[in-house]
């Protein structure tokens, strides 16, 4: 690929990968309850979920999200459903609940799930896969090895995101160290995440970017 697209498409990317979300709220939370390691392990499931649209996108097969209004809509219902559930789950958490419920492999397999699930249930994601990186493909050269390097960096980049929302998550930790405040932080997580399930409900197809 030229140099000067990817120069372009590197500033482009990484706003975009640093943009609020659910997915990095969720980053935010989970290092606030368990630790900076613990949500960048999680982020995995997220970048697993990324990695199977981009290869969607890549293929064309994402065509069929754009054309059918019904599978748009029930992905995006069974993402806002999945995004309540969890705002509950917050909601009822009891400030000393953090300590053991990431320790081991089956802690962070059960975070790394619901990074998984959050990424797939907002079909908006894959939408902006097949609006934003075909704008960097030059369609006289072939094309699976452009999606390949621009589907990489944005992964990357992703990764660098998951472990700046985390790091903040790490820095919010000590500032609600007290069983109150971890109380609040939950709550007030548990709120954000209700109003992206409303957002995503609210969202249509057109509206991507």
């Amino acid at each position: 690929m030229d140099l000067s697209t990817l120069l372009l498409f590197i500033p482009a990317c990484f706003a975009l990968n640093l943009a609020p979300g659910p997915n990095n709220l969720l980053s935010i939370s989970n290092a606030t309850r368990y630790g900076f390691r613990a949500a960048c392990v999680a982020g995995l499931g997220r970048l697993l979920a990324f990695a199977g649209m981009i290869g969607l996108a890549a293929s064309g097969l994402a065509v069929v999200l754009h054309a059918s209004e019904t599978l748009f809509y029930a992905i995006k219902v069974a993402g806002a459903v999945y995004l309540f559930w969890l705002a509950w789950q917050l909601w009822r958490a009891g400030p000393g609940e953090e300590g053991a419920a990431a320790t081991g492999d089956g802690g962070f397999v059960r975070l790394a799930r619901q990074e998984f699930l959050v990424a797939a249930g907002n079909p908006k994601a894959i939408l902006i896969f097949t609006a934003f990186l075909p704008q960097f493909v030059d369609p006289g050269r072939p094309m699976m090895p452009q999606f390949a390097l621009l589907g990489l960096l944005f992964l990357v980049f992703e990764l660098v995101a998951i472990a700046i929302y985390a790091a903040i998550g790490t820095r919010l930790r000590q500032w609600f160290a007290r069983p109150r405040g971890r109380l609040v932080f939950n709550r007030a997580c548990a709120g954000l995440l209700s109003g992206a399930a409303v957002g995503l409900l609210l969202a249509r197809r057109g509206s991507a970017s």
